[in-house]
């Protein structure tokens, strides 16, 4: 089964982040460098978003398409970035989403 893991990033993880000096800060991306080393067999593509600043949402819901700055929904939550995955199974994934060392929320997705 294929599935979409969604890294979700909160405000509180993001300040903490920009708090860190930069030895602890290197320390944590190598972390997710060694998150992503392990489960490479299982990734068939990750990347990391841009900022929610950046995006561009275009709205389809009725009359005019309309086109706005900024991330589709307002929330203290943004995701920051994604991986894919071929696992067996919805357990195999949870295992393998609930090591994930960064942003505290990963939403799991499965992919048609």
């Amino acid at each position: 089964m294929k599935y979409v893991l969604l890294f979700v990033e909160t405000e509180r993880f993001a300040r903490d982040l920009r708090s860190m000096d930069e030895e602890t800060r290197q320390a944590a991306y190598d972390e997710v460098g060694r998150w992503f080393a392990e489960h490479a067999a299982k990734i068939t593509h990750h990347a990391h978003l841009r900022p929610a600043h950046t995006a561009t949402t275009l709205r389809l819901d009725g009359g005019e398409p309309l086109v706005t700055d900024g991330p589709f929904v307002e929330g203290k939550e943004v995701v920051s970035g994604y991986a894919e995955i071929e696992v067996a199974d919805l357990d195999e994934a949870l295992a393998v989403a609930g090591s994930w060392p960064a942003c505290p929320v990963v939403e799991i997705r499965p992919i048609d």
